[in-house]
């Protein structure tokens, strides 16, 4: 069972490229098939950017981090380091804790990246696409990446994570981030029965609003029980799904969608209302 497991893990960056591959041609297919919007900015425009940015976070996080996070919690697997290992959780449920509070630390982290201006100032190349379609849940500043990436590092650690239960949850994160922000219509009721769970695209839609306290909501990317138990959930944007506007009020020139513009974001234009709090302060 191990050398099974083992070898399982060993082909980890095989694994994540194919569920990468294939829900994004998924995605892209069903979006053609079933726009839940009119787009407002092309895909020529907007698609080599938000791809190539993916190429980009790929590179700097394999020169950065010498292993991913499923390698070290393969590493630290048996030797008791974690809170799951030190209360003696059994391996089935300590999968299913690992992944769901993994996703409750990916919750928080994402509050964490609004709520502080310098952050925000990262995460807002994320909300500044123009459009929102499955590409936009690809599109994150490599520093962010980075970040985020010591933050997973942390969690795994602080829970003794199984290695399985992190390649479970690394496969769900970038496949249900995909859906969840693919430019798609779901049928009214199905949408109000997946949500229930899971973060739909029309739960998450609202995240992407121009208007800060909708931006400010829906933070989850997987459960989305979070939102609800921590009082930020918002059903709806106020404007309609079709009528709303995407993006943030700076970078509105289509031609901060170009790569190299997309990478100096952080470096230009002040954080006016958008990070948590600073309008009500105000």
């Amino acid at each position: 069972r191990n050398r099974s497991m083992n070898t399982l893990l060993a082909h980890e960056p095989l694994i994540r490229l194919a569920v990468f591959a294939g829900i994004l041609a998924l995605m892209a297919g069903l979006e053609a098939w079933l726009p839940r919007r009119q787009r407002s900015a092309g895909r020529w425009l907007r698609w080599p950017s938000n791809l190539g940015v993916v190429v980009v976070d790929s590179v700097v996080v394999r020169l950065v981090f010498p292993t991913a996070a499923v390698g070290l919690a393969l590493a630290l697997e048996g030797r008791g380091v974690g809170l799951l290992p030190w209360l003696g959780v059994p391996q089935p449920l300590a999968i299913l804790l690992a992944v769901v509070l993994l996703d409750l630390a990916i919750y928080l982290q994402h509050v964490m990246f609004h709520a502080v201006p310098a952050l925000w100032r990262l995460h807002r190349m994320h909300h500044a696409d123009l459009d929102f379609d499955v590409t936009t849940g690809l599109r994150f500043h490599p520093v962010e990446i980075l970040l985020s990436m010591v933050i997973k590092l942390m969690v795994v650690v602080a829970l003794g994570a199984p290695a399985v239960a992190v390649l479970i949850f690394e496969v769900l994160l970038n496949a249900i981030a995909m859906f969840n922000h693919a430019n798609l219509r779901l049928p009214e009721r199905l949408d109000r029965l997946l949500r229930v769970l899971l973060v739909t695209p029309d739960m998450h839609r609202v995240h992407h609003s121009v208007v800060p306290r909708e931006t400010n909501s829906n933070f989850g990317f997987n459960l989305a029980v979070w939102d609800r138990i921590f009082g930020t959930y918002r059903a709806q944007p106020a404007a309609g799904h079709e009528a709303m506007t995407i993006g943030i009020e700076q970078f509105r020139d289509p031609r901060e969608l170009r790569l190299d513009r997309m990478l100096t974001q952080p470096l230009r234009e002040d954080d006016r209302a958008y990070p948590l709090g600073r309008r009500e302060r105000a």
